[in-house]
């Protein structure tokens, strides 16, 4: 289908349909948070009611979640120790490896037996699909990395990473995407890293992206787009097809741990269909998780939860910050959107509008680390994590411009346009809403009651049973208290019985977190989309002590 991904040069008709689906999710979240306030005071008892039917349903769904956080937690923690090389050689011949793995040995373990099911699934699916299946030596990598004021500190330790993996560094191209407007000492950072390392990988190249290029913003996608280019003309002058080329888009603080590239290529290479699809493995936060404050240490855990959840539901899964998808699509699609500041998700929906719904997030099952948000002081740390989360958030200007595409769209079936389309947004509402409704406007009817209703059975009943529920509702906290400390990584200064007791502590500021660094910006970005006061791409300060 083709598409023009972004909400200028419309028509009459399509700015009328972009307008209203850009108010409609800020109109929604403040609909349902404004009118459970006025039930509260003048309709208390239908208010208490259906916040009861609300808390039900948020405890199922928080079962759920937990369910579904342990085991993916624990798919990951299974193939932690997968030879993802092996695997890869094995595809030679797939037949003969189905053959050994249909005769599990007897001493293996239950995680390795899992493992093994899931391997002989994909080589399965693999073979039904009579697909050609790439050679490993053939895979090449592009990495591109924008910079804007990321100093040396923030950027080396990624590169090293790159180097210091299993996969062959001579076979992976890095790219430093530098704005043009970035100060003079990071270019030159970004030049003196090229060439201290340029020797390792098959080529260390460092773009300068121009400023004020017509039709575009100040935005990420504008400086890797431009970055890609330049990279599709390297592949092109070496004869290396693109369909043999996975880029990953990095955050310049990325680090990869050393099976990340293996992992990510044997994910390729048995995918059927493999270059119209996104590879996303799960993101930590644990490059300085030490020095950040607790609140935004939580808050990040969170982050990465949720996606361990999201990956379990990879029908509806949607790329996140760091990823990985084939150059060939890539160049197809025409790139990232150079005018829009949620890139990272708006490239699968631009993939999946271009290939009519035959598009997908495969979850794979390793991780990489980035930087939690830190600033010199505690204040103005909190303030950059609410501009980052507001910036997560902005991630709500897709929902016009897919709605739009689904509407004229003839090939993508129904099904898929409602299952995504009721994903998208569910998923903005609740997270403008649900923090709201469960902290504060969920006691309102019995602070606010009249007489009438302090004198009905539901006056009694109705905290009774809120407080049941939050009481239930501990059970997934622990959960979540258990995996953050297997999780994280150990604390290199002090890893005291008391240090453990003080990170499970930490997990009682979500209330306080929930508000303030969750619900209020995603309120705040779904009201300037509403209003038409749009933001600009504001770049994540980052810091490093020590």
């Amino acid at each position: 289908m083709i598409f023009a991904y972004s909400r200028h040069n419309l028509d009459r008709r399509e700015r009328t349909l972009q307008r209203f689906f850009e108010v409609l999710p800020g109109a929604t979240s403040w609909t349902i948070l404004l009118g459970f306030i006025l039930l509260s005071l003048w309709e208390p008892l239908v208010s208490a009611a259906l916040i009861i039917a609300f808390d039900l349903y948020w405890i199922l769904r928080l079962f759920y979640m937990n369910i579904f956080l342990a085991l993916s937690y624990a798919r990951l923690a299974w193939e932690r120790k997968t030879d993802w090389l092996e695997r890869i050689a094995c595809t030679r011949d797939i037949d003969r490896t189905l053959s050994h793995l249909a005769a599990p040995a007897p001493e293996n373990k239950l995680p390795e037996v899992i493992s093994q099911v899931i391997w002989r699934r994909e080589l399965t699916e693999l073979k039904n699909s009579r697909q050609a299946i790439p050679s490993y030596d053939d895979i090449h990598h592009l990495v591109i990395m924008p910079v804007v004021r990321e100093s040396r500190n923030i950027i080396e330790p990624g590169i090293k990473s790159l180097c210091e993996g299993k996969f062959p560094a001579p076979r992976v191209l890095v790219v430093l995407a530098v704005e043009e407007r970035s100060r003079p000492e990071i270019r030159d950072a970004a030049q003196k890293l090229a060439a201290e390392y340029r020797g390792r990988f098959l080529d260390f190249l460092v773009t300068l992206h121009p400023d004020g290029v017509a039709g575009e913003a100040r935005v990420k996608g504008a400086n890797t787009t431009f970055a890609a280019k330049i990279a599709g003309e390297f592949f092109t002058k070496r004869n290396i097809p693109f369909e043999n080329v996975i880029v990953s888009c990095f955050d310049a603080d990325t680090v990869v741990n050393p099976d990340y590239f293996n992992c990510l290529t044997y994910s390729y290479i048995v995918t059927p269909g493999r270059t119209q699809a996104s590879y996303q493995p799960i993101p930590v936060y644990h490059n300085n998780i030490w020095e950040a404050p607790a609140f935004a240490r939580v808050l990040d855990i969170g982050s990465s939860f949720f996606q361990l959840i999201e990956a379990t539901n990879p029908d509806q899964l949607v790329t996140f910050s760091s990823h990985s998808m084939s150059f060939r699509a890539l160049v197809d699609i025409g790139y990232w959107p150079v005018d829009m500041i949620s890139d990272d998700s708006a490239i699968f929906w631009k993939s999946y509008i271009h290939y009519d719904g035959r598009y997908r997030v495969i979850p794979i099952a390793t991780t990489l680390s980035m930087d939690i948000t830190e600033a010199k002081t505690w204040r103005k740390t909190l303030v950059n994590v609410y501009k980052q989360k507001r910036r997560w958030a902005w991630g709500v200007e897709n929902f016009p411009i897919v709605m739009r595409a689904f509407l004229a769209s003839p090939t993508i079936p129904w099904r898929q346009k409602l299952r995504h389309a009721f994903k998208l947004f569910e998923g903005h509402i609740s997270w403008a809403t649900w923090p709201f409704l469960l902290t504060f406007i969920g006691w309102l009817p019995t602070m606010l009651a009249g007489r009438e209703f302090s004198h009905t059975v539901l006056y009694y009943t109705g905290p009774r049973i809120t407080a049941t529920i939050f009481s239930l509702a501990s059970i997934g906290l622990l959960n979540c208290i258990v995996l953050s400390l297997l999780l994280l990584p150990k604390n290199p200064s002090k890893n005291t019985l008391w240090t453990k007791i003080g990170q499970a502590l930490e997990w009682l500021l979500i209330p306080l977190i929930t508000i303030f660094l969750s619900g209020m910006p995603a309120l705040d970005a779904q009201t300037r989309l509403a209003l038409n006061k749009r933001l600009e791409f504001w770049v994540t300060e980052k810091e490093r002590k020590g």
